[in-house]
């Protein structure tokens, strides 16, 4: 997605530049004689406005009064000088990346915790359907702003990272590698398989979260430090992004995608097939994407394919393969375990109603049948393809545009049983988040878009927790 845009004017990094704990410090930020002359602070730069060395003095020097006090500003000062200097120390852009992953957790955590005390309130709340999942909730933790990340399928992925595998295996619904995670972190978390479902989630965002940094900032027309910061912040931002923080498949998915895509603009189609084969084995949908890499392949040899080129297309796109692989793996698992080679097709068919349909016509039926809530969906899906069609419409960035059309169509292809879980499912069209935060390099866009989208986020969120109306999940 190159971006036909300049640099941030004058060259300056603009307010994503200064969220950046692992920034470069300030100029003028080197050490002065009054600073020196404390140990605790003596080779620190100011960061992020912190207070100014004379300022440390003065405060320490206010007198017995305000050191009695335990939390002092001074001492404040020193904890954040320290906490920041260790961010800067962290290579490139792992103090940001900590940082914005740690608020987004604290932040939506919070939400969380004071939505659901809300809704206990209401009377009726938890719907009676609901009663089952929130027990499932408790049983893992009494702790709301711990157990609110559990729901629905997250249940059923400890439920398979639990199965004994000397025995012969019964449940073919989803595919293995989210549950087969969690099994070697679970003894060190005391047996709980849940807690290390969730571990496997979150680690799975915070590396997730520096490959769109590095992909967006490589692909925002070589914006830099300040183009990854706002890809990051965009798919951040994206509608039903919370879901990156659960005990779900969303996260490990995004972090699989963006690694693969990565390595594919760098050349290093080897990396690009091992990551594209366990893509492929973390959702059904994941070797489609062996084409939309194939197509960044294809753009560096300028689309050109004829039989001459062939030789060496295959001698660098051969990893390729390893996509489909990983997905034939899994089909492999399930011959082996049920004779049948379309096991996981046939559960699906059988648990859930689904069955390979037109997308098109999918998305009609929602948009007619008189179903709001459908109807809302697809909406938002078709609003997800026209941003990606508008701003990924340039050649350089139909490899992008095709995986977008691929996380929105394969989904509505399931039929009507899909509209539950759109919402989810679109989330991995990480594209979308690129192409908001190259419109965003607007200041006064910038703003507006980011007020919108988090107000857009906060109402789903809600929504999520009380599963009022299941217009998530």
């Amino acid at each position: 997605m190159a971006d036909e845009g300049r640099a941030e004017p004058g060259g300056t990094a603009g307010p994503d530049r200064a969220a950046d704990p692992g920034g470069p410090a300030r100029p003028g930020g080197t050490a002065r004689p009054d600073r020196a002359a404390d140990p605790g602070v003596s080779a620190r730069a100011d960061v992020d406005g912190d207070h100014e060395p004379d300022q440390v003095a003065d405060h320490r020097a206010d007198g017995p009064d305000r050191a009695a006090g335990g939390g002092t500003r001074a001492g404040r000062t020193r904890w954040w000088s320290r906490a920041a200097a260790v961010a800067r120390r962290l290579p490139e852009p792992w103090g940001f990346v900590l940082a914005v992953f740690a608020g987004s957790k604290l932040v939506l955590s919070l939400i969380g915790v004071l939505v659901l005390a809300a809704w206990d309130g209401v009377p009726g709340a938890p719907p009676p359907a609901e009663t089952a999942m929130r027990a499932q909730q408790d049983a893992i933790s009494s702790h709301r702003w711990f157990s609110l990340w559990f729901a629905w399928d997250s249940f059923l992925y400890e439920h398979l990272a639990r199965l004994p595998l000397d025995r012969p295996w019964p449940d073919f619904g989803f595919p293995l590698l989210y549950p087969f995670l969690a099994r070697p972190l679970a003894p060190l978390l005391g047996g709980h398989t849940a807690w290390a479902l969730l571990l496997v989630s979150n680690v799975a965002l915070v590396v997730q979260l520096y490959y769109a940094y590095r992909l967006g900032g490589r692909l925002l027309g070589g914006a830099g430090p300040a183009g990854g910061r706002r890809a990051v912040r965009y798919l951040l931002l994206l509608p039903t992004a919370f879901l990156f923080q659960a005990a779900l498949t969303e996260s490990l998915f995004v972090c699989l995608a963006l690694a693969a895509f990565w390595y594919a603009e760098r050349g290093r189609w080897l990396l690009v097939g091992v990551v594209g084969y366990f893509l492929a084995m973390s959702r059904s949908v994941g070797f489609l994407v062996v084409v939309p890499l194939a197509l960044v392949l294809l753009r560096e040899h300028g689309w050109r394919a004829g039989p001459r080129r062939w030789p060496r297309l295959v001698r660098q796109g051969w990893p390729l393969l390893l996509v489909p692989a990983g997905w034939l793996t899994f089909m492999a698992f399930c011959r082996w375990q049920s004779g049948d080679w379309f096991a996981y097709q046939h559960a699906q068919e059988t648990g859930w109603g689904i069955r390979l349909q037109n997308p098109i016509t999918t998305a009609a039926s929602a948009l007619t049948g008189g179903n709001s809530a459908d109807a809302l969906r697809v909406w938002i899906a078709v609003a997800t393809v026209a941003v990606a069609v508008v701003g990924l419409r340039r050649r350089a960035d139909w490899p992008y545009l095709v995986y977008t059309l691929v996380m929105v169509l394969v989904p509505l292809s399931m039929g009507p049983p899909v509209y539950k879980s759109l919402l989810r499912y679109l989330l991995a069209a990480f594209p979308v988040a690129f192409v908001l935060a190259r419109w965003a390099r607007r200041r006064g866009l910038d703003g507006w878009l980011t007020a919108v989208l988090a107000l857009v986020q906060g109402a789903l969120f809600a929504v999520w927790l009380t599963y009022w109306t299941h217009l998530i999940i």
